[in-house]
């Protein structure tokens, strides 16, 4: 290991990166909700670490989207584990990040000269939302048709560009096979990319501008 790692450090200075991302200094008064960033990122990859090994027997079509979710379930070994923790994973993933962006509020993380790294965890956050909703419908069974149905009468109703979304949603007029491959082209190759970028420059942006301390607690005693 230590010839593998001085040939790697003689090449792209892998000793350098690993004081950047790991001996970095950290603020005094650190604690257990700093980890809640982290926590979003394992989640994140056990949700594309899973993911692609659902899509390599998930077929995107109204006639074998439910058969091949059930298949999967019962035929391939540890199918359904599988699949439990990418169910599981996405609803732990939306806590963790909703507490993540409530812990940066309630800390004053935002601020200056944080304003960037919150804006991108914002726009991270609204992805992770739309893994959830696009997610949904890919089992094709009666309560994610009728969800996803409601979600699309919901976005039609916004002012102006409603029913222009509601129909790129769609593919159309209604539900069908078209909506079905849309949600799993923006489920499993635009989403995942968008979000892969986001996270990319956020921790960029958080190594190279730090974490902030731990707001101050107010001492009573002093005058």
């Amino acid at each position: 290991m230590s010839r593998l790692t001085n040939w790697l450090d003689e090449r792209i200075g892998i000793r350098g990166i690993r004081e950047t991302l790991l001996d970095r200094k950290i603020p005094k008064g650190v604690g257990w909700p700093y980890v809640l960033g982290s926590v979003s990122l394992f989640l994140f990859t056990l949700q594309v670490v899973t993911g692609i090994l659902l899509a390599m027997n998930y077929s995107p079509s109204p006639e074998h989207a439910h058969s091949s979710v059930s298949y999967m379930m019962q035929k391939i070994p540890m199918g359904s584990v599988v699949r439990g923790l990418h169910h599981w994973g996405a609803s732990f993933m939306v806590v963790a990040v909703t507490l993540h962006l409530l812990r940066t509020f309630f800390y004053g993380a935002y601020k200056y000269p944080r304003e960037l790294t919150w804006i991108t965890g914002i726009f991270i956050w609204l992805l992770v939302l739309g893994f959830g909703f696009t997610g949904y419908l890919l089992p094709w069974d009666q309560k994610a048709y009728w969800a996803t149905m409601v979600g699309a009468n919901i976005a039609s109703q916004a002012p102006f560009l409603g029913p222009a979304i509601a129909k790129v949603l769609r593919g159309g007029e209604a539900l069908g096979a078209v909506t079905l491959t849309r949600f799993y082209a923006f489920h499993v190759l635009l989403l995942p990319a968008l979000t892969a970028l986001l996270i990319g420059f956020h921790l960029f942006l958080v190594v190279r501008i730090g974490i902030s301390a731990p707001p101050e607690k107010e001492d009573k005693n002093k005058p």
